[in-house]
């Protein structure tokens, strides 16, 4: 087997042996034990301008082509969320065209489709709580004409406009009425979105999901369930034990994900993950493997993943988007290392070099040649003999 080349942050380069590909296989029938989402990104033409601060100029083909990959392994789709660049490379008008190609592919194959519903179409920093939930509405029916369920994101416009917790429990309200599918609701915490800090009305975690709760028990009949994504596994738990009815918590815990999806004595939770667009066939493996009642298998193929997960989202937890970009080439989903906005150039290479690791490591290289190939070729260009 091809030994594979490993950059230290020294500048060392050490080899290890490439393991074979996991042979895993999609599935024959929906996935039953766990609904899981994986965030998708977004492909940019290598050719073109994508330069900080220019409008994203998306290779279509490409993205669209790995929302079809994920489908393929039983996995739903989580459309136009962070893990797609918005507010960090994704402008207004390539998130809509994004939402509106996206909803027609998923309803040429019978896909499962969230998307992101926010105010970040507004180009003023500071607006009024009307204004946001103005803005929220106008999202909101753009992307139900379209045909692909909610995601409510949260709103930095929100964040900078609310002055308690009472604002929140208004505009969520008035939002949540327009609707006319039950919606999910999402919990960005600070690691992904600093300006986030005092979402929901406090930065102190109880006051916070005191106003969640309320926010779910006023308007059960139009929420589906909430995303979080505070990377903290027993505040999930104690909102996940808290859900009022049906409401279905959905992890977004990129740290902590494989205990809180297998879950304990009293539930578990499903996964909205941007993790899993870079694990796609493991994640769908291991939820096989739940499925037929496998938990040992289940922790056997996805535990490993989770220390690849943990390096792609490494603080600054922001630039996770690069190590999931980094994963889609290596793995042969789009042609170059290249992202909207230049992001790619947002970690360095013994930080992929470590992702590279690890997922060798735990069996989520696709095809491992092609990614050895990639690799070293991305090394030489930047004048490191391997």
């Amino acid at each position: 087997m091809t030994d594979l080349a490993l950059l230290d942050p020294d500048g060392t380069v050490r080899y290890t042996e490439l393991a074979p590909a996991p042979g895993y296989s999609k599935p024959r029938s929906p996935l039953t034990s766990r609904v899981a989402y994986a965030a998708a990104h977004v492909v940019p033409k290598p050719f073109a301008d994508n330069t900080p601060g220019q409008p994203a100029d998306i290779d279509w083909d490409a993205t669209l082509a790995f929302r079809h990959h994920v489908w393929s392994w039983g996995l739903g789709v989580a459309d136009a969320m962070d893990t797609a660049q918005r507010n960090m490379g994704l402008d207004a008008a390539a998130t809509r065209e994004l939402i509106s190609r996206s909803a027609a592919e998923a309803r040429s194959v019978n896909g499962q489709l969230v998307v992101g519903v926010n105010t970040d179409h507004v180009d003023d920093e500071v607006i009024s709580i009307d204004a946001v939930i103005d803005a929220y509405k106008e999202q909101l029916h753009f992307t139900e004409d379209a045909g692909a369920g909610v995601v409510l994101m949260a709103s930095r416009h929100l964040a900078k406009a609310a002055t308690s917790a009472d604002d929140y429990v208004r505009v969520y309200r008035e939002v949540l009425a327009a609707a006319s599918t039950p919606v999910t609701l999402h919990w960005l915490g600070k690691a992904f979105d600093p300006s986030l800090e005092t979402y929901f009305g406090s930065a102190d975690f109880d006051a916070s999901s005191a106003t969640v709760i309320e926010v779910m028990e006023q308007n059960a009949d139009k929420i589906r369930g909430i995303k979080m994504s505070l990377l903290d596994a027993a505040s999930e738990v104690s909102v996940r034990r808290r859900l009022p009815g049906s409401a279905t918590m959905f992890t977004g815990d990129d740290f902590n994900y494989v205990g809180l999806i297998a879950g304990d004595e009293v539930g578990y939770s499903d996964a909205l993950l941007g993790a899993f667009a870079a694990l796609a066939p493991s994640a769908s493996a291991a939820i096989q493997a739940l499925d037929a009642g496998n938990a040992d298998e289940y922790t056997r193929i996805l535990g490993p993943t989770e220390a690849v997960s943990r390096q792609i989202f490494a603080a600054p937890t922001f630039y996770y988007k690069s190590g999931v970009a980094f994963m889609s080439w290596l793995n042969g989903h789009q042609k170059a290392f290249s992202m909207v906005g230049g992001l790619h150039s947002a970690r360095s290479l013994p930080h992929l070099s470590e992702i590279l690791r690890l997922a060798n490591d735990a069996g989520a290289l696709e095809r491992p040649e092609l990614a050895s190939a990639r690799w070293h070729s991305l090394l030489t260009l930047n004048g490191i003999d391997v």
